[in-house]
Formats: C-alpha cells, structure tokens, sequence
C-alpha cells in the first residue's frame, strides 16, 4: 500500500486515535507515528502497545516535522488543540479531525488556521463502542465502516484527496457531505440514542430509589442493549450535546412526540394504535439489517476459534 505520511501525529490516542494508528500501521501506510495526550499513562500503554512509536504531551515537540494531523479528542477541545499545534506545525501538514459534530468544529478551526485554513478537512469515522482510552483501541474498528469528510469552504482539492486516502487506509468506505447535514443526521442517529439512553437509566434509577425492590437487579437483555451505550464518557457526551445544541433539541423533541404518541394510545386503551406505532418501527428497524459485533466480540470470538484449532 502506498504511505500516506511519513510521520502521523495522532492527538487524542484513544479508541478512535489508536484504532487508526493501528490499521494504518498494519498496513503499512504510515512511517512514524506520534501520539499526542496529556495522560501520561494513556501514552504508556499506547507505546507498550505499538499503537504509537513516541509519546508527547508538549504540542510543539509533537507537532515539528509532521506531514498529516489527527485530532480525535473531545470534540470542544479539537479547536484549542489545534491552536497549540500551530506554533510548530510546518505549513505544508494536512489536519483533519475525528469529531462527531463537524458546523462548529469546522467553524472554529477554520477561525484559527486564517489563510492557511485550505489544509484543513473535518472528519467523522462511524465507529465505536462505549469504552476509552488507548487500551480500547483495535486494529479492525474501522474495517468497512463508514467515514464521513465535511470539507469546509476553504478546504483544498489536495487536503480532501489527503484526508480521503487516510481514511480509505483503515479500511473505511469514505463519502463526503455539508457539516450541517452531517449534524442534523447524526442529532437524530447517534446523539439522541445517546442522550436517550442516559435518561433512560436515570429513569430507572429514580424509580428505584422510591421502592423496595431494585428494578434494576432485573434488568436482562433488552434493557442492556439499548444502555449500553450510557457506559459510555458523560465528558464526551456533555461536549458532543452542547456542540450540536440545535440540532439535538429539535431531535429530542422529535423523539418526545413519537413517545407522546405511544403514551396516548396507550392511556386511551388503543390497540390499533398502539400496534401500529409498534408494527411502522418493526418495519423500519428491519430495513436497516444486522450491525456487525463490536471489536472486541470479534476479538473474543477470533480467540475462541484458535483456541478451538488448537485443541
């Protein structure tokens, strides 16, 4: 595979920094890798690892000689890292991000690059599960999933063939749209079943703060399904809701009607409308096939098969 930069600096090595280190590597597209963090142990077990070959918590150290940038850390903190990487970062190096909500993460990035903002292309690879840090990170997380470029308006014509060969690197299928399409999309896919699946463990926990038997200690596999998710960073999702503040309240709302509708029906007694409501969802959910296991039921269940071999 060709390279596509001879020396990466990854800033934010966690779950989606480290995944593309380690797809990248693998491959064979990269030639250094710099992780770039404050924790100085998330850094260790990045390096331990072989996710990264040198570790930096100082901007300017990391950011000297570097051809490409990725910053996939929270996303109200993707302006100000970018900021600090400016003082040293050689006017020729293409930086993208990883951020779920791109209109004002390219904003503000854009405000801060000034004339130089042409090398800049914002990013949001699809993929995840609910846990953190360099430890989570592995080498398939990206393997076939979606990856979504928001060029801004200055963006280059050579920065989104960069930025696009980055990601079809790990393994992606890349396409591009407008920043505010891509957050009215994902306020409504992925921010809101967030955000509903908090409150909805927050329900729970109420109620059972109020009675004498623990609802939760009954809690099986529909419940945990859909929580899941509520495992995941209340840090990162604070930021994640206030960066798309709008776009998420007019999904919540949403939402809150479809529930309202459900809670009629089923106050007045109605079947009809009660299954109807069920059967349009059953339809609906059905269209969209089986999601592939998260990486690590991959993980477990490639070692289970060669353990099996091994017998």
């Amino acid at each position: 595979m060709r390279r596509i930069a001879d020396r990466l600096v990854i800033a934010g090595v966690g779950l989606i920094g480290g995944s593309l280190a380690m797809a990248l590597r693998a491959r064979g597209a990269v030639g250094e890798v710099i992780g770039l963090g404050r924790s100085a142990e998330n850094l260790r077990v990045a390096r331990r690892r072989g996710i990264i070959d040198r570790a930096e918590r100082d901007p300017e150290r990391a950011a000297r000689d570097a051809d490409l940038v990725v910053v996939a850390v929270p996303v109200q903190t993707i302006a100000p890292v970018v900021s600090s990487l400016m003082r040293a970062l050689p006017p020729t190096a293409v930086i993208t991000d990883a951020g779920s909500v791109k209109s004002s993460v390219v904003a503000a990035v854009e405000r801060i690059l000034g004339d130089t903002a042409g090398r800049f292309c914002g990013s949001h690879p699809i993929a995840g599960t609910e846990h953190s840090g360099a430890v989570a990170a592995v080498p398939d997380l990206l393997e076939g999933r979606r990856c979504v470029l928001t060029p801004g308006p200055r963006t280059t014509a050579a920065t989104r063939r960069r930025v696009h060969a980055l990601w079809e690197a790990a393994g992606m299928r890349v396409e591009e749209m407008p920043a505010a399409t891509h957050d009215r999309i994902f306020a409504l896919v992925s921010h809101l079943p967030h955000v509903a699946a908090f409150a909805l463990v927050n329900a729970v926990a109420d109620v059972d703060q109020q009675g004498t038997r623990r609802a939760l200690a009954y809690a099986a596999g529909g419940f945990k399904d859909w929580t899941r998710i509520a495992a995941s960073s209340p840090e990162m999702w604070r930021d994640i809701c206030l960066a798309n503040r709008e776009e998420l309240l007019r999904a919540i709302d949403g939402f809150s009607a479809a529930l309202e509708r459900i809670r009629d029906a089923v106050g007045l007694g109605d079947a009809a409308a009660i299954a109807a409501e069920l059967a349009r969802a059953q339809v609906t959910r059905r269209r969209l096939g089986t999601a592939p296991p998260p990486p690590a039921v991959r993980l477990r269940a490639r070692r289970g098969a060669r353990r099996s071999r091994g017998r």
